[in-house]
């Protein structure tokens, strides 16, 4: 590799790409890494980490409520949101840091700027200088998608804009109905906003179990979520103060933030693709790679958002590793896309893994179902009118728990620990002879005896 400037060059120095840089300059390889933005990408700038705590802090009126029921007089509360955005920016810039010093510490050279190819082995950045590489990674992610143009959308917000508004809005439109679309109408109900979500699907959080989709809009429409399915934003006009927001049912609804939470897509434009031969995939408008992350020019490869295969950071976080040592450890890793755990930072929050029963039952000869509904032991003192869904999907045949869904408190938590056992195969006989731990939410997934359904898969035609 005495030809080239770098072993590796990666472009996009988010989660993936960090990762990937890391992990190469520790097997040997010189690595260079381009980031136009902020190290630590769409998660730690703008995306997950940020999201989390703002979470966090729309909880805190829910918990305000509940403590009456627990004898506890709470003097009167107030929010202060720039405060709130100002804790958070600390914290996002300490984080920012610690990338830089890893990647510093791993002897990586970080260009802050952006990354564009001229071929498969050159890089052109926009300081001027052309570095040529070895291998290339392209680790660029995603960006926010506001689907098809209407009047009024450059009045729109995305999450993007969200994590950096001058204060609370007090109504909100948010269009959408996947993670951040339901994710952002809790923290902003949460912190005392007029929520209304409006999505153009029958039920919110497509993909997702059927249960655990309508369980949750009950849950966010008793928290004072107003859910509005079947239409969609077709104008913005601004009102003078407010918006004037008519929707394509020819309603309208009045609001001081619209928030367009319509997906993400690869951030694929500009970058030079074509001319180093890198194909985008037909569907889903990523790049096409192989299952090593190769696209289809030999020295480049891809990981994360912008391959739109799982688009989580964890998966790009493996993606970005397997890659390095791959390539540059000698241990060729593909990662198994299969079973990855997932969360919903909702109110309350979504945690699953595994087989959706809509999707077992197409694959499945047998299905059994295994399913709970309960009011949590919090709740019988706090008075608040919320209830925990708990399911299990299992192949009828081998008695293997193929998926796990969750929607209450700590539903992540238990995702987190309930995908070992079903990446690990258990059996519905294993999580039976497991001893519950109570009193928990949790042991209703050892202690659910009877089947609540069971579905043979109807013969092909």
């Amino acid at each position: 590799m005495a030809d080239y400037d770098v072993d590796l060059f990666v472009i996009g120095g988010g989660s993936g790409g960090v990762r990937a840089a890391r992990i190469a300059a520790e097997h040997g390889a010189r690595v260079m890494v381009a980031e136009e933005y902020r190290l630590g990408g769409t998660c730690v700038i703008r995306g997950c980490v940020p999201k989390k705590l703002l979470v966090y802090a729309s909880r805190f009126r829910g918990e305000f409520e509940d403590a009456a029921g627990f004898g506890w007089t709470a003097p009167q509360t107030s929010f202060d949101w720039a405060a709130l955005i100002a804790n958070k920016d600390r914290e996002i810039a300490r984080l920012e840091a610690a990338y830089g010093a890893t990647l510093n510490k791993a002897g990586v050279k970080v260009a802050k700027t952006r990354a564009v190819l001229i071929d498969a082995h050159t890089v052109q950045l926009t300081s001027g200088d052309r570095v040529r590489a070895a291998y290339v990674l392209i680790a660029t992610g995603g960006t926010p998608s506001y689907g098809d143009p209407i009047p009024g959308i450059e009045h729109a917000i995305s999450s993007n804009e969200a994590f950096h508004l001058p204060e609370l809005p007090r109504r909100v439109v948010v269009q959408g109905g996947g993670y951040i679309a339901v994710e952002f109408a809790g923290i902003f109900a949460g912190l005392g906003s007029h929520v209304t979500l409006v999505y153009r699907g029958e039920n919110i959080l497509r993909g997702f179990d059927d249960d655990v989709r309508q369980h949750l809009r009950v849950e966010m429409e008793a928290r004072g979520i107003r859910v509005l399915t079947g239409c969609k934003v077709a104008a913005i006009e601004d009102a003078g103060g407010h918006f004037s927001v008519r929707l394509s049912s020819g309603n309208y609804i009045t609001a001081d933030r619209v928030m367009f939470a319509t997906g993400r897509h690869p951030n694929v434009a500009k970058l030079g693709l074509e001319e180093a031969g890198v194909e985008i995939a037909k569907d889903g408008g990523g790049i096409a790679v192989d299952d090593y992350s190769r696209t289809s020019a030999p020295n480049i490869y891809a990981v994360g958002d912008v391959t739109n295969r799982i688009n989580l950071t964890p998966v790009a976080i493996r993606e970005g590793h397997a890659f390095a040592d791959t390539v540059f450890g000698g241990r060729p890793t593909a990662v198994d896309h299969s079973n990855v755990p997932t969360a919903v930072f909702s109110e309350p929050e979504v945690g699953t893994v595994g087989l959706t029963e809509t999707q077992a039952r197409a694959r499945l000869a047998r299905t059994d179902i295994y399913k709970a509904v309960f009011k949590p032991l919090k709740a019988t003192l706090s008075g608040r009118n919320t209830a925990v869904l708990m399911k299990l999907v299992v192949d009828g045949l081998s008695d293997q728990v193929v998926g796990c869904h969750v929607v209450g408190e700590g539903a992540a938590e238990m995702a987190q620990v309930a995908a070992i056992a079903v990446k690990m195969g258990a059996k519905k006989a294993d999580f039976d002879a497991t001893i519950a731990l109570h009193p928990t939410a949790a042991e209703e997934l050892v202690t659910m005896r009877k089947k609540t359904a069971s579905f043979a898969r109807e013969a092909a035609e």
